[in-house]
């Protein structure tokens, strides 16, 4: 079997020899930039500056050369727009703060101060700056730039209605002519980056990408608002549910069943403990938005809706399902509560896990080869059994991995495949 066949496979729950492995298909299975170029050293492989495709994360474009040499099954369609509101397009050189060479977007504008990269939305220098890098990090930050509301005039359609937006008939060509070319140059299984349905997302909710935000845009406040102000909270999430089901039939046409998995959301309900917002709360507040975009994609495509949601959400599972997941990333097993083999064993029938190969709090970063090997060893034992398991990290490679440890891994998955 190919890659495609394979992951159509394991997505439907069927056993297949070896294992499908993601890097760098989605922004939550992706490599830090800076470890991708030290990667890529240690492979032997051409040494040139890394495309960041995702600034917010700064995450490499992982390119052929990569996925031939470690054996990757899955490539993702991507927006040409990135989280800092600007065009993937006219690349320029930028070099991260531990020297790492790279292409930014050419409408990537930026100044130093103190250290810290300052980032302009949009590349509109007149704005306020939207995004900082402090010095020395391997990430963005949001800038809180939203000041006061008065909570007795609040409007969360006019607060938000330049958050969401219908797709320009641009946009949609671009998310053709990727799908068009993997699926008809070459064998690897596709996502859909989608992730219209971030409802509520921490790391959207700043409007980072925007030239100016108004209304509840602190993560705190935010929160607040489900308790306090629940009807802004609600119009929020009509907006946001009305353009994301023009936009999902947008893209319907644009890649059509070319493509076998679609992210919906990457909203994180977890923390290392427990849930972010009771479960009473999400039923209340998440789950029927979740459900009347999902039941669309069910009933009109044949792809499997992919979630993104960090932490423990033991409590949230059932719900998950209940309103039409398919896929669940990044399978935090770190966190309270999310035991593989519970996880397997009680859900391995209701979710297709797509991460949970590898710890990257503790293990990949700071373990020994042996530690890493051991461990992924050990999730692929756990998780492929009756298929339903792509390998990916839990979240994103950072930066300053070693990069022994990261061959350790990528050595002991090619094991498994053999």
């Amino acid at each position: 079997m190919n890659s495609r066949e394979k992951l159509k496979k394991v997505i439907n729950h069927k056993p297949i020899d070896g294992v499908v492995l993601d890097i760098g298909a989605t922004p939550q299975t992706g490599i830090s930039a800076s470890t991708l170029f030290q990667l890529k050293k240690a492979l032997g492989l051409e040494e040139k500056p890394i495309t960041v495709h995702e600034p917010f994360q700064i995450l490499g474009a992982v390119e052929e050369d990569v996925r031939k040499a470690l054996g990757i099954d899955v490539v993702g369609i991507f927006s040409p727009y990135n989280a800092f509101g600007i065009k993937n397009e006219n690349w320029k050189a930028w070099t991260m703060p531990d020297g790492t060479p790279t292409f930014m977007a050419g409408q990537f504008e930026y100044d130093v101060v103190d250290g810290e990269t300052l980032v302009y939305p949009q590349g509109d220098r007149s704005c306020a700056p939207s995004m900082k890098l402090p010095e020395g990090g391997y990430f963005f930050d949001a800038i809180d730039r939203s000041g006061q509301f008065d909570e007795n005039c609040l409007n969360a359609r006019e607060d938000f209605k330049n958050d969401f937006n219908v797709y320009t008939d641009e946009t949609a060509k671009t998310f053709a002519d990727q799908a068009e070319y993997f699926y008809n140059n070459t064998q690897y299984g596709m996502v859909g980056n989608f992730a219209g349905m971030a409802l509520g997302d921490a790391g959207a909710m700043p409007g980072q990408f925007l030239k100016e935000v108004s209304g509840i845009r602190r993560m705190d406040d935010w929160l607040m608002a489900h308790i306090l102000w629940p009807d802004y909270v609600h119009e929020v999430f009509e907006l946001q549910t009305e353009v994301a089901l023009k936009n999902i039939e947008i893209y319907k046409q644009a890649v059509g069943d070319k493509i076998q998995v679609i992210t919906v959301s990457p909203t994180d309900f977890g923390t290392q403990n427990r849930e972010m917002i009771s479960p009473d709360v999400f039923r209340e507040m998440y789950k029927p938005y979740y459900k009347k975009v999902n039941d669309w994609i069910h009933k009109n495509t044949s792809w499997k809706v992919f979630f993104h949601t960090c932490g423990s959400i033991v409590n949230l599972l059932d719900d998950l399902f209940e309103c039409g997941v398919d896929v669940l990333n990044p399978v935090q097993c770190s966190a309270t509560g999310m035991e593989p083999h519970m996880l397997k064993e009680k859900y391995g029938d209701k979710f297709v896990f797509w991460g949970g190969g590898v710890d990257t709090q503790h293990t990949l970063p700071f373990g020994t080869p042996q530690q890493v090997a051991q461990e992924v060893e050990e999730r692929l034992k756990i998780f492929s059994k009756d298929g339903g398991f792509v390998f990916s990290t839990i979240h994103n490679i950072v930066g300053k991995t070693p990069i022994e440890n990261l061959v350790a891994m990528i050595e002991t998955i090619k094991n498994y495949k053999r």
